[in-house]
């Protein structure tokens, strides 16, 4: 959709509908089929419609296909909510509303990490009793080898790079497949059955945040099909995989290994969960306010075709909740493809770019979320506000942008791609947007869709594809991998992250004193001194205009009328998977 004065002054009635429905929207909602009375933000802070209730199937749908059900190479946030459904790491957030469900509490772990060797040592106990799905008891080196099989970027070029890049492992190690047979004792090991010791390179105070990785999900060495396995994980979670069609479709059914005695997080409420993948990401609205579907998988929110028909009905607004999340919906601005690799024209981009059209492709700023002039979201600690780039009104700078590309030898502009999630409405919504607005300087946008399950892998994250296809702009989106500066910023911000094969989550920022930056901001033991450094790592990088943010992300959830114990995950920033049951 493109963005035009109707469209603007569309979204700002959408923004008064808004605010008179959340005024007296609640009263006029009618009660749905579990007796809980709806209303706006019903399950923000608390738990919508209670209940231990057992049975029934969730049914749940993907705009998208899955980027892996792999645990070790996944990284969509959606993805590791739901894997918990399967799957057991060390440590996970606690699966409770509000902001306790921000915090660790021990999974598969009897308890938090125990740090020695001044926090280059992590030791951990794994629980008794824990089987996968096939009876085999779980053991510390099926954790270990978990995680080392994790570290193969080549067969897992999706998952973060946290591992490889803090474990002391062997110079060259590649991976079990690659490097079979290396003692890699030094990075992993285990004493006994029951324990596991992770050896690191350098001090990391939250490693316990690791331990919560799905990557530390355990894999059966004897059952690993390495880039398969996928197609079928080994259960250790309440549920496993009855069918699984790559592409279409999987249902999860309940694990009769999994032992309620050795997990004080999961209540295991439904029977099933039946995931449909690939589905029209505006049918997926309808058939939430149907109620001929439970949950839109990806908790991006409504799509801007059902946006004001939602905001505009009292009754359907109190069936949302609209939660503020830590996540930048951004553009990579890639110093790879010429004439970007010249500051100047970077810096037409930042001050061309029209974020007010940003914004309105997202929904508003209700919706959508509110304009970013940084990278770090306001909700993480060591925030500062600061805007390099200004514009009066947020609707870009043209002359300042004219003189950036007279300053990098393009007076008349210039032409490049622009990529964009295929399966997202928003995100074509936001092309077109920048299509629009950076015309206004001589900068021809062409759009470039590419699917949401390899967008990473096998286009925008991957570095040559990048450069070959001259993918100036990619859109892209973070959510903090947890919620403090190292959590937001590593993945997208240090070089060392980009990988040649694909799947890296950072393709702009290549700045070698960044990386200096983060790993002195890592190393400081003294939290407040540690989130002082955050700004400033922000701030450098926005130097080089390699990121253009766009909006801090809000959402309008549409809660599944058809479910209980339904509520936001704080850690997630959309419906905790795990605890719903079936009204």
């Amino acid at each position: 959709m493109r963005k035009s004065r109707a469209l603007v002054a569309g979204t700002a009635a959408l923004a008064l509908l808004f605010s008179a429905a959340a005024c007296g929207g609640s009263d006029d909602a009618d009660s749905n089929s579990s007796g809980a009375k709806p209303e706006f933000n019903a399950a923000l802070s608390k738990v919508f419609n209670p209940s231990d209730k057992k049975g029934g199937t969730i049914r749940l749908a993907n705009a998208g296909d899955w980027d892996s059900l792999d645990p070790g190479e996944t990284y969509y946030g959606y993805s590791w909510n739901f894997l918990r459904t399967y799957g057991r790491s060390l440590l996970m957030f606690k699966p409770t509303p509000g902001a306790e469900g921000n915090t660790l509490t021990p999974d598969l772990a009897e308890g938090m990490g125990t740090p020695s060797d001044g926090g280059k040592t992590w030791t951990y106990k794994i629980r008794q009793g824990v089987k996968f799905e096939d009876g085999t008891p779980v053991t510390s080196k099926d954790v270990k080898y978990a995680v080392l099989r994790s570290t193969d970027k080549q067969t897992f070029p999706n998952g973060p790079a946290y591992f490889e890049g803090f474990l002391d492992l062997p110079e060259g190690y590649k991976g079990p497949y690659k490097s079979k047979g290396v003692n890699t004792d030094q990075a992993i090991s285990t004493p006994d059955d029951q324990t596991i010791v992770f050896h690191l390179k350098t001090a990391f105070g939250g490693f316990d945040y690791l331990a919560a990785l799905p990557q530390t999900v355990p894999v059966p060495e004897a059952k690993d099909t390495g880039a398969k396995y996928k197609e079928h994980v080994i259960a250790t979670g309440p549920y496993k995989f009855e069918t699984n069609n790559l592409g279409k479709n999987f249902k999860l059914v309940r694990n009769e290994q999994w032992d309620p005695a050795t997990d004080p997080n999961r209540k295991a409420l439904p029977d099933a969960y039946d995931v449909q993948l690939n589905v029209n990401a505006d049918d997926i609205d309808n058939r939430l306010l149907s109620g001929d579907l439970d949950v839109d998988i990806t908790g991006t929110g409504v799509q801007p075709a059902a946006l004001g028909r939602v905001v505009g009905d009292p009754n359907l607004k109190a069936q949302t909740d609209n939660p503020l999340l830590p996540r930048l919906w951004y553009t990579s601005v890639n110093p790879t493809v010429a004439p970007l690799d010249n500051i100047d024209c970077r810096k037409a981009v930042q001050y061309a770019a029209d974020k007010v059209g940003y914004q309105t492709a997202y929904g508003g700023p209700l919706a959508g979320g509110d304009i970013a002039t940084t990278i770090l979201p306001p909700m993480i600690p060591g925030y500062q506000k600061f805007d390099l780039y200004p514009s009066a009104d947020g609707t870009g700078d043209v002359a300042k942008a004219k003189e950036h590309l007279t300053a990098c030898g393009q007076p008349n502009g210039f032409e490049t791609n622009i990529s964009y999630r295929a399966e997202r409405p928003k995100e074509k919504a936001t092309a077109e947007a920048l299509q629009q607005s950076l015309a206004r300087v001589g900068i021809k946008l062409t759009l470039k869709p590419f699917p949401q399950g390899d967008y990473f892998s096998q286009y925008a994250g991957n570095p040559p594809f990048v450069k070959s296809n001259k993918l100036g702009l990619a859109l892209n989106g973070w959510g903090a991998d947890w919620n403090d500066g190292f959590g937001f910023l590593s993945q997208i911000v240090d070089s060392r992250v980009i990988r040649e094969t694909g799947g890296s989550s950072n393709t702009s920022v290549r700045i070698p004193e960044v990386d200096k930056m983060l790993d002195t901001a890592i190393a400081e033991t003294d939290q407040a001194k540690r989130d002082a450094q955050w700004s400033p790592i922000d701030k450098r990088v926005m130097e080089e205009a390699v990121i253009l943010p766009g909006i801090v992300a809000k959402s309008l959830i549409i809660r599944p009328k058809t479910l209980s114990n339904v509520f936001v995950s704080e850690a997630y920033n959309m419906y905790d998977y795990l605890s719903l049951g079936v009204a």
